[in-house]
């Protein structure tokens, strides 16, 4: 013979069926940030990739992943200039170490820029071009980036 549940058993599942389900904790979480470089000062390029170095620590650390895009325009593109960038080394080590970075270089300060020097400046292998530094950041808090300014 099967048992038969009792009134308060089938009471307790009835109850327990009709409770919303209980938010499960996400683990290894995308975290997404852009950083904004509008300036030629080492002192703020390094800043923004030390902030690269610290966000991807923290957030490993806590099982997470956190995608990191790196925006220049302005005076600031000179951070993504081939033979020039101050920092161009350092971009090139943690390009390799960090696969969350990516380096966005604005093509209206590029093409600017290229005209009053009267040849195409090279940009470091790392950088990809965007039509407009302005617009790609616009983009990326639009697409749920938080953003941040060193």
């Amino acid at each position: 013979m099967i048992p038969t549940p009792t009134r308060s058993a089938t009471l307790v599942a009835v109850a327990l069926a009709a409770l919303p389900a209980l938010p499960v904790l996400a683990e290894g979480e995308i975290h997404r940030v852009a950083i904004h470089v509008d300036e030629s000062d080492p002192q703020v390029m390094n800043m923004a990739l030390n902030n690269v170095a610290n966000l991807t620590r923290h957030y490993e650390a806590l099982g997470d992943e956190v995608m990191v895009e790196l925006v220049t325009y302005g005076p600031g593109l000179l951070m993504l200039m081939a033979g020039e960038s101050p920092v161009e080394d350092r971009i090139s080590a943690m390009s390799l170490e960090y696969e969350n970075l990516s380096f966005a270089a604005c093509g209206n300060t590029h093409r600017a820029m290229s005209d009053r020097a009267g040849t195409e400046i090279p940009l470091v292998d790392e950088a990809k071009m965007v039509p407009s530094g302005v617009v790609r950041l616009i983009e990326l808090q639009e697409e749920g980036y938080a953003y941040i300014r060193p």
